[in-house]
């Protein structure tokens, strides 16, 4: 057998994306080019050859093809009936059919559905493969399984951030980037102002891990204006605590993405769990890594079915990128006046593009973004490249909404920031007032809408308060001080578009980060007629807060800053009263810590019915509605 026979034909995928009445969008990657497609539509009378209009193909190596497969035209799929697609090759009449486990119970098509009214959806974020805990797509998949029919199957899962950890990476697994990365022949790269002059002279043996916080990650040329130890001139530009295997170079960020996603790589790799030239403590960690991402790739096949079946939409936040990105004024001036920890970013931003972007709404990038990109593949070269980083960092469409009932609008809460004029060193607002007036816009006419923001617009207040403190005593980054209340510009700003008499009367909103889920019931003091607003919180889907601290802010919490509390009042949000719901009707708790994956069940107003989270055991924990006062 040959080396490109011993490749399965589908590497990664099928994943969909962006389907509605309009749209069918369709992402997988493959080992080879292939040529005569044909895509059938069950049920919706759909049966044509592709043409180039209709594809983009990226070639991510030698032995890797990304197919993002987009349609668009009037009144191409029909609502609320059971679809399936089937995408044929020349030579090849049904692509997918090897691959494994991918049709639930006994189909043997890959069916979907679409659903302009979301009457129930999936959210979560905060994807970490080596975390303990278990992965709870996995238990969605499982549950979906177990539904008789596809009208009973969510309408979209909706993934607001951290689907990757790009600064936060096992040691097992970029050996395995690595091997990736010779397995596909995915592309080199040169790299300016760096102690390597290329990707090819990076080392991923295991005694060479968990070095690139000390002599590859770049460092700061100024005086850092704070009084914590250690942060003196030439401290690190990248802020993760567990920074060790940061990743840099574009083709470990591709090789990461699939290996997210794809169980067949992990078959064609061999990773030691015994391995030496690593410290004691190191040697630990490596097999303690080693067991939670061997449960980790155990769920991927189920994790492939589910996006194969379900509508998937995506945004970024930090850790798709690298942590706290754009935190500060401050840090942008940092991470962008230096050539080597901009190429980081800008890699990161360009993988993202690839593998979350595109698929939300491909028509986005088709006039600024996809020549560059496809002038990059075709062609690999620095200049190139950095051409096209410049382009991402200044794009300003990240954001996208879905035309269905209710609305459906995804934020951008990184990239248009409100920074701080008065300390460069103080947290930006998490979106300036030209990209807020844009989100105004969007809301109205809109009788209800859902809004997807990565970061709570309504958090626990303790914890904000902790990062304000950190913040004046200029430790902002130490503590991931950002959140919607931290910038005034931006706090005073979104408080008064939730009060404005224009607005929709009824707001979901739908956020992750924290490690943690909670949901709030949300109304205007004083006013009889305003709007309904449910803060609701899923994080994470493989990942959770420290265990033995989040029981303790959530008592103090409650004590502190509790519905009747009259600290209240000295608090921006001082206009909003603000209750929280009890999980399974706990009589003091509010917070849940354990991974798990959102559910949202809405009645045809738009109001949620039921609010809970999916356990990777499957147990489910429901927030229930506050008690009456």
């Amino acid at each position: 057998m040959s080396f490109e026979d011993a490749l399965p034909l589908i590497i990664a995928g099928p994943s969909l994306r962006h389907c509605d009445q309009q749209h069918f969008t369709l992402w997988f990657v493959c080992r080879e080019q292939l040529s005569g497609l044909n895509l059938t539509i069950t049920n919706a009378g759909f049966e044509r050859d592709l043409t180039e209009d209709d594809i983009h193909i990226v070639a991510l190596g030698q032995h890797a093809f990304q197919y993002l497969i987009r349609l668009s035209q009037p009144d191409l799929l029909p609502c609320d009936t059971p679809l399936a697609y089937q995408l044929r090759s020349a030579g090849n009449p049904n692509l997918f059919a090897e691959v494994k486990g991918l049709t639930y119970g006994n189909e043997t098509a890959i069916e979907f559905i679409v659903k302009p009214h979301i009457d129930h959806l999936l959210h979560g974020s905060c994807r970490n493969a080596h975390h303990h805990s278990g992965d709870a797509l996995v238990a969605a998949d499982t549950q979906v399984a177990q539904l008789a029919t596809p009208q009973e199957r969510p309408s979209l899962l909706m993934l607001s951030g951290d689907q990757v950890y790009v600064d936060d990476i096992a040691g097992p697994m970029l050996y395995a980037i690595g091997e990736v990365i010779a397995l596909l022949g995915l592309n080199q790269e040169q790299f300016i102002d760096c102690s390597l002059s290329s990707s090819e002279q990076i080392s991923y043996q295991p005694a060479d891990l968990y070095q690139r916080h000390l002599n590859l990650l770049p460092k700061t040329q100024y005086k850092a204006k704070t009084a914590i130890k250690r942060w003196y001139i030439n401290h690190p530009i990248f802020t993760s605590s567990i920074a060790e295997n940061h990743l840099v170079s574009l083709n470990e960020l591709i090789a990461l993405y699939l290996l997210s996603w794809s169980p067949e790589l992990w078959q064609m790799i061999d990773i030691p769990k015994d391995v030496a030239g690593l410290s004691n403590a190191n040697t630990l960690r490596w097999q303690q890594e080693w067991t939670h991402l061997l449960e980790f790739k155990s769920g991927l096949q189920q994790v492939r079915r589910l996006f194969a079946h379900i509508p998937t939409y995506m945004i970024f936040d930090d850790h798709d990128i690298t942590d706290d990105w754009n935190l500060t004024a401050r840090w942008e001036l940092a991470a962008y006046n230096h050539p080597f920890s901009k190429r980081i970013i800008g890699n990161a931003l360009i993988a993202y593009t690839l593998f979350q972007g595109l698929g939300n709404a491909p028509s986005k990038f088709d006039t600024d973004v996809r020549p560059q990109l496809d002038a990059l593949f075709q062609s690999p070269d620095s200049a190139a490249q950095d051409t096209l980083i410049n382009t991402l960092l200044s794009f300003e469409h990240w954001h996208y909404s879905l035309d269905t009932s209710p609305k459906l609008i995804v934020l951008d809460t990184r990239t248009r920031r409100w920074r701080s004029e008065s300390n460069l060193g103080k947290p930006s607002g998490l979106m300036d007032w030209e990209a807020l007036m844009e989100f105004q816009a969007e809301l109205v006419n809109q009788p209800n809408v859902i809004i997807v923001s990565a970061a709570p617009m309504y958090g626990v207040k303790l914890i904000e308060t902790v990062q304000r403190m950190a913040t004046l005593c200029g430790a902002s980054l130490l503590v991931d001080a950002e959140n919607w209340m931290a910038h005034p510009g931006t706090a005073n700003t979104l408080l008064s578009i939730f009060q404005h008499r224009k607005t929709p009367e009824q707001f979901v909103i739908l956020s992750g980060d924290v490690h943690y889920s909670f949901a709030y019931d949300i109304s205007i003091r004083f006013r009889d007629a305003g709007p309904a607003i449910y803060q609701i919180t899923c994080s994470g889907i493989k990942n959770q807060f420290p265990e033995k601290l989040l029981p303790y802010f959530d008592k103090l919490n409650g004590w502190l800053y509790g519905h009747f509390s009259p600290l209240n009042f000295f608090t921006k949000r001082k206009r909003m009263s603000i209750r929280g719901r009890r999980p399974n009707g706990a009589r003091s708790k509010r917070l849940m810590n354990m991974s798990g994956i959102g559910r949202v069940e809405l009645a045809k107003n738009g109001a949620p019915t039921k609010i809970a989270v999916l356990h990777a055991d499957m147990s489910e924990t429901e927030f229930l509605p506050p008690r009456r006062s």
